[in-house]
């Protein structure tokens, strides 16, 4: 799967509390919502054939994150990225259809006073992780990704810390249906405003690309990661698994002794550096 030929976007505030924890939800206080637990906005951290910027830098890693120059606080964020097929009507998108899921880390720079969402999003190589990719043929209701749960910890000279709340997949303010349309809604009509930026134009920049990787937003934190950030040494992972098949004690037991392979688990790894 070549990623680098696919824009990367994210989803920011769709789990309730995230951005509370976060400290970035006075970052968001102007943006206008259709409701109290709509999503507050799309956000860029890749684009394809971008001439210049830090937007043009493939930052995707299956193994590791890398820490910035200037020792920035970075926090995981655990979430669900989806792969999807895009149509285009007119330059304007007209079909999202979900193909693929994956465990996700959109690790992100605390930086109260950033611009752009997307300024805390993407550093260079190695800023963010996708886990292996399972195949998706909708985001209907009943569908498959509805018995996942996600998981996120940071392993610390050893010992395994619970980093975000397990959680049900089902439990984003925005899901099925619900967030597809509102993610063809955003790519086309989005503007740049605030902490916002103009998805269209991205698109249009990028040739109008075929397939699009959606991080669908961060979990809420446990006390531990909401008060500890990344050091070189680290080891982040971030875990989708069925609840049909593991609970979430087996899932951080067998975490603590070393790994969780199993069919329908994507599991991603990130040595800290």
């Amino acid at each position: 799967m070549e990623l680098n030929k696919v824009i990367g976007l994210g989803v920011a505030g769709n789990f309730a509390g995230h951005l509370e924890q976060a400290g970035e939800a006075k970052d968001f206080a102007q943006v206008k919502v259709a409701d109290a637990t709509a999503p507050k906005a799309i956000f860029p951290f890749y684009v394809p054939a971008a001439t210049a910027g830090f937007l043009s830098v493939f930052p995707l890693s299956s193994c590791r994150i890398q820490t910035t120059d200037s020792g920035d606080n970075l926090q995981i964020e655990p979430e669900v990225a989806i792969l999807c097929d895009l149509t285009y009507r007119d330059g304007l998108v007209t079909e999202l259809q979900p193909v693929a899921f994956a465990a996700y880390n959109d690790c992100s720079i605390r930086k109260p006073h950033a611009r752009k969402i997307s300024e805390k999003k993407n550093w260079g190589p190695n800023s963010k992780g996708v886990g292996p990719l399972l195949p998706l043929d909708s985001l209907l209701p009943g569908g498959v990704l509805d018995g996942y749960r996600i998981a996120s910890f940071l392993r610390r000279n050893g010992e395994l810390h619970p980093y975000g709340q397990d959680s049900a997949v089902v439990d984003y303010s925005y899901f099925h249906q619900r967030l597809v349309s509102w993610l063809i809604d955003k790519m086309n009509h989005q503007q740049d405003e605030g902490p916002a930026e103009h998805i269209a134009g991205l698109l249009a920049q990028a040739g109008h690309p075929r397939q699009a990787l959606i991080s669908i937003g961060a979990t809420r934190y446990t006390p531990f990661g909401e008060s500890h950030y990344l050091q070189s040494g680290d080891e982040s992972l971030v875990v989708l698994y069925p609840a049909a098949d593991f609970t979430p004690e087996a899932v951080q037991a067998a975490l603590a002794q070393g790994h969780l392979d199993a069919p329908g688990v994507s599991l991603l790894r990130q040595q800290v550096v």
